[in-house]
């Protein structure tokens, strides 16, 4: 999105959430990789703020990446802040990327405590919320994570639209409109999405490979140099020291979403593979130094784990666990736009559509099958598999019998990339990824 008011792009799903907590107590506290559109969401709440008659001195928005603030103390920020407070009116406190200010939550707790304000922050680190951060704002924030953009968004900011039609033999269809209402089929902009992603720079350079990789390698650099290995250096801790090890990590994970992966896996596997004599490593990495490179990346939000749980025994599992990247086009950018495992590239697609619903996932085990996930809200539960296709019998007999063995009655669904005949077979819906990511649910 862009930084000129007037052309910021609406964010309505995150947008909502934040209006939902205006004017209380907690501190909203907006996470996610960086680029994926916090300080615009910031603004969009700033500006609806205007609109709905904040003057202009209640309207207090500090970016900390500017050389202004850099140095600046939490006492310093406190008083900065404090001296400029309208006066018996209350304030709006806009802070992006605060943890560029060490011990910043002092201060943010005692503007709560001792102003009548309203905070927003926004921070590209889950170090934010780590106990130390829970320390001092406990039970006194709420957090809005924040991803990339959904394919409806995708859509949207690329001057697309989906309209639900009637299909010729009745049902429901959909097609997808650009500015001169020409019409496309939704597979075809969902191949596009599939290739470029979800970050929303991609709109303001257009669906051209060689600047997508240029925006792409920029966030990959700023998310490794800032969120990571500069972050290290202010905890004053020295676990993440090695840049190309960082890198090695990435890309397996990279090329590995979707599978069961463990630490120890990915150790043997740049150790037996000789992915990190480049480097001049000799040597297995030690499985807490892969750990810690892991912990990173997730704190970074460049990857999200997921664990199992065991639906019959109603517990999770110690066991494998997986992961997805947070952006499909990230991934292109760090394997090479290539043709390659749809299946798994799909399965990350729904996983992050499921949180943008609010939905807890984990993966389900059922007896000794694998259900691709439990998606579960307050009041619901959803066991869902995820496949390229379902027009093959032997692929539907493969994916249907993981829900046929679960006794319970919560709804039982596939999302396949491909499916001629969308129906409901043995009490389990199958529905397409377009319908899926449409808002067919």
């Amino acid at each position: 999105m862009l930084k000129n008011e007037g052309q910021l792009r609406d964010r309505d799903l995150y947008l909502n959430r934040l209006i939902a907590f205006q004017d209380t107590e907690s501190v909203k506290i907006i996470t996610g990789i960086r680029r994926c559109g916090k300080s615009s969401l910031m603004r969009l709440m700033a500006r609806r703020l205007r609109q709905n008659g904040a003057a202009g001195d209640q309207i207090i928005e500090l970016n900390f990446e500017s050389m202004e603030f850099r140095g600046m103390s939490p006492e310093g920020l406190y008083q900065y802040v404090k001296g400029r407070l309208p006066a018996n009116r209350r304030a709006y406190l806009f802070f992006d990327e605060i943890q560029r200010i060490d011990r910043w939550q002092d201060a943010v707790n005692s503007l709560r405590v001792d102003c009548d304000c309203d905070i927003y922050v926004t921070g590209s680190n889950a170090f934010l919320l780590s106990s130390e951060y829970a320390t001092y704002l406990a039970g006194r924030s709420v957090e809005i994570k924040m991803l990339p953009l959904s394919f409806l968004e995708f859509l949207d900011f690329h001057g697309y639209e989906a309209r639900e039609t009637g299909g010729p033999a009745g049902g429901a269809r959909w097609r997808v409109y650009d500015a001169k209402n020409e019409s496309y089929e939704p597979k075809e902009l969902l191949e596009a999405y599939m290739r470029f992603g979800g970050m929303p720079g991609i709109a303001d350079v257009g669906l051209d490979t060689d600047k997508a990789l240029t925006l792409l390698d920029g966030v990959y650099s700023t998310v490794v140099v800032r969120d990571i290995l500069e972050r290290e250096r202010r905890r004053g801790q020295r676990q993440i020291t090695d840049p190309e090890l960082l890198r090695k990590i990435i890309m397996f994970l990279a090329d590995n979403i979707g599978n069961s992966t463990s630490i120890t896996s990915i150790g043997n596997t740049l150790t037996s593979g000789k992915l990190l004599e480049s480097g001049g490593r000799k040597g297995r990495p030690a499985a807490q130094t892969v750990q810690a490179y892991v912990g990173a990346l997730l704190e970074a939000f460049v990857f999200y784990e997921i664990k199992r749980f065991d639906i019959k025994g109603k517990e999770y599992l110690r066991t494998l666990g997986k992961y997805y990247i947070v952006d499909i086009g990230l991934r292109n950018y760090l394997l090479g736009f290539r043709d390659m495992d749809t299946g798994h590239i799909i399965e990350n697609i729904v996983y992050f559509e499921l949180l943008r619903r609010g939905y807890d996932v984990a993966i389900g085990k059922a007896g000794d099958r694998e259900v691709d996930f439990i998606a579960a809200g307050a009041n619901e539960k959803r066991y869902i598999q995820v496949t390229e296709s379902m027009n093959d019998p032997a692929a539907r007999e493969r994916e249907l019998a993981p829900l046929r063995s679960i006794r319970d009655n919560y709804e039982k669904l596939i999302i396949a990339g491909e499916c001629d005949y969308p129906a409901t077979q043995d009490g389990i819906k199958l529905i397409k990824l377009t319908d899926f990511l449409l808002g067919a649910f």
